[in-house]
């Protein structure tokens, strides 16, 4: 496929398919410029991924469908087709779980409408955890007190928030206990009411503890699950409480599943290429030991 530029016309050469294609994301494009949305050149790849999966989309009911503003006046929207779907399950139900490998936008976007509730006074409290696994490294063998020990595996958290709330309107807030950031095991005997709570990486429960978290909702409040089951750090032999939950959680009314591939990411290009070559890696490593 070419296109050319004439004067103010473009000429795009290919077969039908593409020139279809072509047409239609510049045209959605230039319709988002008029309507003063930013375009970068991370947008026009995801838009192209997003045409390619259906091209009946009309990528303003994406692109435009903001979420929240960012401190630094970034506008933070979904882009992919699954992206999408998240943020619409979590505005209808009170329990959704973001499913998917890294770099899809599965905590920061959960963060983002968690943000733009508290903001809008939905909820009164956001509340942040994660479990404190070890990959590779014992908390034992950490320096300092408890509260030093699981601050480490909290830090995307406060990475994730500090890029969307200035610095000092944060830490007022986390002051205050507006937002909350703690380790999954301060979750055990609350209930938290009127919050939005996200449990970020979440294949590192062990069940007892999904079940746990899960219990804690309380009324006027919303729970977002996000994890990658492919990266689980538990014992050998211990079943993690999200692929648990998969199954016994799957027909329950009011909890909804968003699965996340490689198409979703939107990190540096590499991410989803590596994430494609671990996956072929890991299906012909399958095939190969079933034919032994």
């Amino acid at each position: 496929m070419q296109i050319g530029v004439n004067g103010s016309s473009l000429k795009i050469s290919g077969n039908h398919a593409e020139q279809a294609l072509s047409g239609k994301l510049l045209s959605e494009l230039y319709d988002l410029l008029k309507r003063g949305y930013p375009i970068y050149s991370g947008d026009v790849e995801y838009a192209i991924r997003i045409l390619r999966a259906d091209h009946n989309v009309d990528l303003k009911d994406i692109f435009l469908d903001t979420v929240y503003v960012s401190a630094h006046k970034r506008i933070i929207s979904p882009k992919s087709l699954n992206q999408k779907a998240y943020i619409d399950a979590i505005r209808t139900h009170d329990i959704v779980f973001g499913i998917g490998p890294a770099g899809t936008g599965k905590t920061y976007l959960a963060m983002a409408m968690a943000l733009a509730a508290l903001m809008k006074n939905q909820v009164t409290r956001m509340v942040l955890c994660r479990p404190a696994v070890e990959a590779g490294e014992k908390l034992g063998f950490l320096p300092g007190d408890l509260a030093e020990k699981v601050n480490p595996y909290l830090r995307p958290l406060y990475d994730a928030l500090h890029d969307m709330v200035d610095f000092d309107r944060a830490r007022r807030m986390l002051e205050r206990g507006t937002i909350e950031v703690a380790p999954l095991a301060f979750m055990r005997g609350r209930t938290l009411n009127d919050s939005f709570i996200i449990l970020d990486e979440a294949q590192n429960t062990t069940s007892e503890q999904m079940k746990m978290f899960l219990t804690r909702l309380g009324y006027g409040s919303k729970a977002v699950i996000t994890g990658d089951i492919t990266q689980i750090d538990l014992p050998s032999g211990k079943l993690s409480g999200l692929k648990e939950a998969r199954t016994v959680l799957a027909n329950t009314e009011g909890i909804r599943f968003i699965y996340f591939n490689e198409r979703d990411v939107v990190r540096h290009r590499l991410v989803q290429a590596i994430i494609t070559a671990y996956e072929s890696f890991n299906e012909g490593t399958a095939t190969t030991d079933s034919g032994d």
